[in-house]
């Protein structure tokens, strides 16, 4: 069966952070015809990063975390279809095939279908994975059963050490979980921040009750008696590890699938242009699934950031309607643990020189990574300020002095060029 579709119609794959805003901006950037959303979960476009932070710790209700309520939508006339995948483009009839047997026509079409948890590679984890005390994070649902296992006293395995890891394990052992944290690197937060930044918050997780393990690959898991939970984590090392319940944050998955199968170009994300447009000019495709060309870093990049998702968001509901937009922004992330505030901007790999402004035990600082004096990233602790101007150092690519840059005296306002 084919749904009868107007002249013009603006279909969205996916209903994230990306596709959310990007189904508003269409209508707000002119679009008359039809606007269709389509979402695999029961939910509304929802935010994603508190998921690991206020959602889990029960500070935020389900409602809250919504990024418009419906009556935004119903006003700006955008159908949203719940419960539904879409498993098939047929590019030449311009049409998507639902899970409900149904097909939907295009005007333009929009994937926005972010990833999924990606998952240990690891013999029998299709057994492992089925246990009630095993869990991934990454949806809403997950995380609301997450929260009914946080009892005081459990114990608490999170493999992997990366933001989503550190941010579950700051909220776990508040509720007074038993944590332990397993990084197969020999470091937390290896591949985004510098070794300072890691040995600090290494420093801060293990002052709070959490124990960090690094260098530790997990080589496998036991089930209780019954077979009906996992009860430890098996390290390659012949450690065990008890375990009252398990999660798992090693990374995502970008998907691709759909985008893939309709013959549209795919390399680590699907691939886009600077008005992130696909290889078939009618199609788009707008955050964590995509691999676009940022003018400013000179390369391709896939990018996991609620900022980046809502950038492109905006594009393409501009360039869709007409109005063609260059998408061209730093890279901007955050991450909450503790009363700790870190906000990094730009990307740090290739710097030849860490500047630290004030000490890491000082709980406020800011660490600045240079190449050629010249600013590719910072990482900010709870510094605001400092994070608000070294966007615009990296962004203009402002000449530095290592030295102005690591005296706390010096204002940091004072290194920027005279207008």
């Amino acid at each position: 069966m084919t749904t009868a579709v107007p002249e013009d119609t603006a279909l969205i794959v996916g209903a994230g952070h990306a596709a959310g805003e990007c189904a508003t901006s269409i209508r707000d950037q002119g679009w008359t015809g039809r606007i269709v959303l389509i979402g695999e979960e029961p939910h509304l476009p929802y935010q994603r990063p508190p998921l690991s932070k206020a959602f889990l710790s029960g500070e935020l209700a389900i409602e809250q975390l919504y990024l418009k309520p419906q009556a935004t939508y119903d006003k700006a006339r955008i159908e949203f279809m719940p419960n539904t995948r879409a498993e098939r483009i047929d590019r030449a009839a311009r049409t998507v095939a639902l899970s409900d047997g149904r097909e939907i026509g295009y005007t333009k079409l929009v994937i926005a279908t972010g990833g999924h948890a990606r998952r240990l590679a690891l013999p029998g984890m299709d057994v492992i994975e089925k246990q009630p005390n095993f869990h991934y994070l990454r949806t809403l649902d997950h995380v609301a059963r997450i929260r009914t296992q946080f009892h005081a006293g459990a114990r608490l395995v999170i493999i992997g050490g990366g933001y989503i890891g550190l941010e579950v394990a700051a909220i776990a052992v508040k509720r007074g979980l038993r944590v332990t944290v397993i990084e197969a690197l020999p470091r937390v937060l290896a591949r985004v921040t510098a070794p300072e930044l890691s040995a600090f918050y290494e420093r801060v997780h293990r002052e709070a009750g959490v124990d960090v393990r690094t260098g530790m690959a997990v080589s496998g898991f036991e089930l209780d008696a019954s077979g009906d939970a996992v009860a430890a984590v098996v390290c390659a090392d012949g450690s065990r590890i008890p375990a009252d319940l398990v999660i798992v944050g090693v990374g995502l998955q970008p998907a691709t699938g759909i985008a893939e199968a309709a013959g549209l170009a795919v390399d680590n994300g699907i691939v886009v242009d600077e008005h992130t447009r696909t290889s078939d000019p009618d199609i788009f495709a707008i955050g964590d699934c995509t691999n676009h060309p940022n003018g400013l870093l000179g390369r391709r990049l896939r990018l996991e950031s609620v900022p980046n998702a809502m950038e492109q968001a905006r594009t393409a509901a501009a360039t869709l309607c007409g109005k063609e937009r260059v998408y061209n922004s730093v890279p901007w992330f955050w991450s909450d643990q503790y009363d700790l505030k870190l906000k990094m901007v730009g990307l740090s790999q290739g710097y030849d020189e860490l500047v630290l402004r004030r000490a890491p035990e000082s709980r406020s600082f800011s660490a600045f990574y240079l190449k050629d004096g010249v600013m590719l990233a910072a990482d900010t602790v709870s510094r605001p300020q400092e994070f608000m101007l070294a966007k615009r150092f990296v962004a203009e690519k402002i000449p530095v002095c290592a030295a102005e840059l690591a005296d706390d005296s010096v204002p940091l306002k004072s290194l920027l060029p005279a207008v």
